[in-house]
C-alpha cells in the first residue's frame, strides 16, 4: 500500500509538470484568449476583493490587539505600528491573502473544470475546432498569476488600517503619524519579496486547480474530489513557496 501511495504521488507530479510544461507552450502560442482571460481576472479578483478585504482587517485587528500587552510589559509599546507593519507586509498579507484565494477561487476552478469534463463539455470545445486548453486552463493561470499581487496591495491595506483601529481601541494615536512610523521601519527587501512571490502563489493556485479540474475522474464524485484535491495541494504549495522564498530573501539580506 505504502508503495502504491509514493508511485501514485510520483505520477501525480509527474503529470502536474508536463501540465505545466504545456501551459508555457500554450500561453506564448496565439491566438491569445484576452476577452476570456479578463473575465477570468474579474472573477478572481473583483469577486474575491470583499472576502480577502474583510480578512485581511480582522487579521490586522487580530495582530495588534494580541501584541499590544507583550510589547508593553517590555516598555516597548511605541513600536506597535511598526512591528504590525512590517509582519503584515512581509508575511501574513502575502500568505493569508494566498490561503483564502485557494480555499475560494482554487474550489471554484477545480470544480468548475470538473464539471466541464465530467459533463464532456471539454470534448465538444475540441470537436468544435476551439483548443479547450488555451480558453479553459491558459486563461484561468494567467487571470491568478496577475491578480493575487492585486489582491495582495488591497489585503496589506486593509490589514494595516485594522492594526491602526486596535491600536487606538486602547490609546491614541493619529493617522498620519501611525503610517509614518509603519513606512519608516519598511526597506526594499520588506516589500518587493513579499509581492514577488503572489506571483508564484497565484501560479501555483491556477495551475494546481486547473490540472486537479482538467482531469477529473468521470462523475460528481470525482468533481468534489478535484476541488478538495484543489485547495489541499495549492495550500501546502503556497506554504512551500513561502518557505523558499523566505530562504532566498534572508540570502539576499545577508550581502
Amino acid at each position: 500500500m505504502k508503495l502504491k501511495a509514493v508511485e501514485q504521488f510520483l505520477i501525480g507530479i509527474a503529470g502536474l509538470t508536463r501540465f505545466a510544461f504545456r501551459f508555457f507552450k500554450e500561453v506564448f502560442t496565439p491566438p491569445f484568449e484576452l476577452k476570456e482571460t479578463l473575465k477570468q481576472a474579474y472573477e478572481v479578483g473583483y469577486r474575491s476583493l470583499p472576502l480577502v478585504g474583510l480578512t485581511a482587517f480582522i487579521m490586522g485587528l487580530v495582530i495588534a490587539m494580541q501584541s499590544r500587552p507583550t510589547l508593553i510589559e517590555f516598555g516597548a509599546g511605541a513600536w506597535l505600528p511598526a512591528m504590525s507593519g512590517v509582519s503584515i507586509i512581509r508575511e501574513i498579507g502575502p500568505v493569508v491573502t494566498a490561503l483564502m484565494c485557494a480555499g475560494k477561487v482554487g474550489s471554484n476552478i477545480g470544480a468548475e473544470l470538473g464539471s466541464m469534463k465530467v459533463t464532456e463539455q471539454i470534448d465538444a470545445m475540441e470537436v468544435s475546432g476551439t483548443n479547450p486548453f488555451k480558453f479553459v486552463v491558459v486563461t484561468r493561470i494567467v487571470a491568478t498569476t496577475l491578480m493575487l499581487p492585486v489582491l495582495t496591495v488591497f489585503a496589506d491595506s486593509f490589514s494595516l488600517y485594522g492594526a491602526f483601529v486596535a491600536t487606538n481601541i486602547k490609546g491614541h494615536i493619529s493617522f498620519s503619524l501611525f503610517f509614518n512610523q509603519v513606512f519608516e521601519k519598511l526597506v526594499f527587501l520588506d516589500v518587493v519579496p513579499s509581492l514577488t512571490k503572489t506571483i508564484f502563489f497565484g501560479f501555483a493556485i491556477g495551475l494546481v486547480s486547473c490540472y486537479q479540474g482538467y482531469n477529473s475522474q468521470k462523475g460528481t464524485v470525482g468533481v468534489g474530489k478535484s476541488a478538495n484535491a484543489a485547495v489541499v495541494m495549492s495550500s501546502l504549495l503556497i506554504f512551500i513557496i513561502d518557505l523558499l522564498a523566505v530562504q532566498i530573501t534572508n540570502l539576499f539580506m545577508k550581502y
